[in-house]
């Protein structure tokens, strides 16, 4: 059984896809579990804030909005697909796996996919300009490795939970030699360097190291189940 892996693209009548077209600044990426939307959003004109944050509370409504000054992350009360709109419905059904999140700028939606079978893309595609929709595909290879190594590992999923302070340790603990085999220096010298309490800097230290391996392990676990061939043909093409 071949398998593929596709990114394609998508313009059409959709809620997010037509706000992406309002908003020529608007870049957004989104989640859903059909029964609430998660969006992810950077908006360069910041004076759009207002009318962008009403339009989508009169789509579905907001439950909980935060901001990091950068970017906007929302979810709403109610998922904005229906059976004809929804992309991600039609790949579900289609046997396709979606690879979240979809992407909306300037009116498209941008979509990866990995397709087990041949068939079943060729009648997803076939099904979704029967719907009117403007396809352009921009990317397709058979996929060779493993789905649960394609995973996107993103900075957010390692580091969010960490304090700035538990941050501030690692990279210090770092670049004076911590982590080094034999160390350059222990906790007691790097804290003296600090000029902070050794139990202080301790603390910092270790419960970043935990929460660390914590966000690592369930991808260690994923990729340790890649047969051993597969990871030697990906170092060897690195």
């Amino acid at each position: 059984m071949s398998l593929f892996d596709v990114t394609f693209r998508i313009s059409h009548d959709c809620p997010f896809g037509n706000i992406s077209r309002k908003f020529q600044s608007l870049k957004m990426f989104g989640w859903c579990n059909r029964e609430h939307d998660v969006v992810e959003f950077i908006l360069n004109e910041l004076d759009d804030y207002p009318a962008l944050m009403k339009e989508i509370s009169n789509l579905c409504g907001v439950i909980d909005r935060v901001s990091d000054g950068s970017k906007v992350h929302v979810i709403t009360k109610n998922c904005s697909c229906n059976p004809d709109n929804s992309v991600v419905g039609n790949i579900g059904t289609s046997n396709l796996l979606h690879i979240a999140p979809t992407i909306y700028e300037n009116g498209w939606e941008y979509y990866r996919i990995i397709a087990l079978r041949h068939k079943d893309l060729e009648d997803f595609f076939l099904h979704i300009q029967k719907k009117g929709f403007d396809l352009e595909i921009l990317h397709k290879v058979p996929f060779n490795g493993s789905i649960s190594s394609s995973l996107t590992l993103t900075a957010d999923s390692l580091f969010s939970n960490l304090t700035k302070k538990q941050i501030d340790a690692l990279v210090t603990a770092y670049t004076n030699g911590y982590f080094l085999l034999p160390r350059k220096a222990d906790v007691k010298e790097i804290a003296f360097r600090k000029q902070v309490s050794r139990t202080t800097f301790q603390e910092h230290l270790s419960k970043a190291e935990n929460k660390l391996m914590s966000a690592l392990i369930p991808y260690i676990k994923l990729f340790s189940n890649i047969p051993t061939e597969k990871i030697m043909k990906f170092k060897m093409k690195r």
